[in-house]
């Protein structure tokens, strides 16, 4: 097969999606790979690491998207990539299409098989592809959150960790998985007293047990979220629906109840965001106040520690590329459900129940 790997475009995304020696494992299996030139020089891979691995190195785009049987990507197709996808290409990257009707239509226009790092599930229910950016997302959660609590980024001017004497800051986090987990520890670690939420008994007793005792669990419903939503400095929202949209748990009135200066790190922005008054926003420029409430709401947060987060997604996902590169998807997706899972769209048809229900909702 052969594999494309084109430089990433989002603004401020400085990812790439696979290493050289995923290079190198594919080429010693009998595949060709394409990567067009500086796609790892934000990681910190020249191209002639990728060359020595066997790679071709191609100068445009256009030229990966127009000869590659699977594009290799980290996030999502760009409108200016939009026109290169073909019919039966298969696209293997996040997708988050629950988040845009626009991209989701364009990919059906196109006819490609989209293949979604956050939608495949393992054999024992867990996201192994979403799982390694969640944990980067959850730990810069509190890093930006303390960051944007600071008087000159428009915070109210608080040190999450306090000092002997003064109190320390109140996070509170909503939904207790990888980044809700990753995040109160690192907030917890700070010294900040620590309120983490979800719907999933069993989690929060799980977290009560192997948590320190500055975090403390509480089930989350929309009385609860209120009372603690208006205690907060630093509320996180760590909420996921595999492939669907983002359930609001914080409405726009809410934000009236809080306190004038705290913020908010929506971390699940690309899949809607869980707050009313959330939208996607960059690196370059990460916050907007609305309601005198700071909202820190960056689609792509790993890309800004782009070594650390190319290193950890390549090596939970080029088992997968292997994979998919070297079997046939007919006879993949029937003997591995796996990939069944992966699958949102195909022949212009979504193929994601998910993804379908963000539609017609």
């Amino acid at each position: 097969m052969l594999i494309g790997i084109p430089k990433e475009t989002k603004h401020h995304e400085y990812r790439v999606s696979m290493l050289p020696v995923g290079v190198e494992l594919l080429c010693a299996r009998g595949h060709q790979v394409l990567v067009q030139r500086s796609a790892g020089i934000g990681s910190g891979y020249e191209d002639a690491a990728y060359e020595a691995a066997g790679a071709r190195l191609v100068d445009d785009a256009a030229d990966v998207f127009n000869h590659a049987q699977m594009i290799v990507k980290v996030k999502e197709p760009l409108e200016p990539e939009w026109a290169m996808l073909r019919q039966g290409q298969i696209v293997f990257t996040y997708f988050h299409f629950a988040a845009s009707k626009p991209l989701t239509q364009a990919c059906l226009d196109a006819g490609i098989t989209a293949m979604a790092y956050e939608t495949l599930t393992d054999r024992h229910g867990t996201l192994p592809l979403l799982t390694p950016m969640s944990e980067v997302a959850g730990r810069m959660s509190i890093q930006e959150g303390a960051k944007y609590l600071e008087k000159p980024t428009m915070g109210r001017g608080i040190l999450l960790g306090g000092v002997p004497g003064v109190e320390a800051g109140e996070v509170l986090v909503l939904g207790a998985g990888v980044v809700g987990s990753n995040a109160a520890r690192i907030a917890a670690g700070l010294g900040a007293r620590v309120v983490i939420m979800d719907i999933n008994l069993d989690r929060l007793r799980y977290l009560d047990d192997v948590m320190p005792p500055n975090v403390h669990t509480v089930y989350s419903d929309p009385h609860a979220i209120a009372e603690y939503a208006a205690r907060a400095d630093l509320i996180i929202g760590a909420v996921l629906i595999p492939g669907g949209r983002t359930p609001v748990l914080i409405p726009r009135d809410m934000l009236k109840t809080m306190k004038p200066g705290s913020v908010i790190v929506d971390v699940g922005v690309d899949q809607g965001g869980c707050v009313e008054t959330s939208r996607p926003t960059s690196h370059a420029d990460p916050t907007f106040i609305v309601d005198n409430v700071v909202h820190y709401c960056v689609s792509n947060m790993p890309g800004a520690v782009g070594r650390t987060s190319t290193q950890a997604l390549c090596h939970a996902t080029q088992p997968y590329v292997i994979k998919l590169a070297n079997t046939d998807l007919d006879t993949l997706i029937s003997s591995d459900p796996t990939f069944a899972t992966a699958m949102n769209m195909r022949d212009g048809k979504i193929t994601h129940d998910a993804v379908a229900n963000a539609f017609t909702n």
